[in-house]
């Protein structure tokens, strides 16, 4: 299963379900649909999805030229059914994990999302999380729901994170995009590292892999803590400035 999956991945025959059309997941579908690669994208909004299948962007990052042709071309399509996730090669988590009134991560797209795969999760298939999240949700959130379906992680079914990096409005014209973004890298096994590393390695130019799941989770965090407090200085100089002024 594994030599067959990298084998498939590496000659772009794999096909790609991208769970979730935001602003994470449309620039992957699209990256990965320019390479060749089939990819079908996952959203439960009818807007959406309309608007992917009709070629219509709706994200900066994506030129609604490219994406037009690459739906004419039938590299990308989008749905709702998420039954169709078992004809998938390798599912991509993209949906948001954003903060509920406690400030805490609200978990249930990332709990949805992962209950569908296991409804349909077969032998040969690669799950990777990109989602931010905190350090331990691979592992403890992702990998007991998808473990249901009877299938031995590392060996049946293969699963890792690999961080969202988006920086939205950027392009590689401009500097950095999906293609030369540095994209970290962290398995269960080394098996699903290997084959997560092989996959974005068709889509980025570096790949760093690393220990685990929540090695790579916790890269994420602390580029998030990082860019905060960056902002927050640039903010406090800002206010200091005027009031100098």
């Amino acid at each position: 299963m594994y030599l067959q999956l990298r084998e498939h991945i590496e000659q772009r025959s794999a096909k790609i379900g991208v769970i979730g059309l935001g602003y994470v997941g449309l620039p992957l579908a699209a990256r990965a649909a320019g390479l060749g690669f089939s990819v079908l994208g996952f959203d439960v909004s009818a807007e959406k999805i309309a608007a992917t299948n009709g070629g219509q962007s709706y994200i900066g990052d994506v030129p609604t030229p490219v994406l037009a042709e690459l739906v004419r071309v039938g590299t990308l399509s989008a749905t709702a059914d998420v039954a169709r996730m078992v004809e998938c090669d390798l599912l991509v988590i993209c949906v948001p994990t954003p903060l509920n009134a406690t400030r805490d991560p609200d978990m249930r797209f990332i709990e949805h999302a992962s209950d569908d795969i296991a409804r349909s999760l077969r032998p040969g298939q690669l799950v990777v999380l990109e989602s931010t999240t905190y350090p331990g949700t691979t592992r403890e959130v992702v990998q007991p729901r998808l473990d249901q379906a009877g299938l031995a992680v590392g060996e049946q079914y293969f699963l890792a994170f690999s961080p969202e990096r988006i920086d939205p409005g950027q392009t590689s014209s401009k500097g950095w995009g999906v293609d030369n973004t540095p994209k970290v890298v962290g398995g269960v096994t080394a098996r699903c590292t290997e084959l997560a590393a092989a996959f974005y390695s068709q889509i980025t130019s570096q790949i760093v892999p690393v220990s685990s799941p929540d090695a790579a989770e916790l890269t994420k965090l602390f580029e998030n803590i990082f860019r905060a407090v960056n902002i927050a200085l640039v903010n406090e100089l800002a206010c200091s400035a005027t009031a100098w002024a």
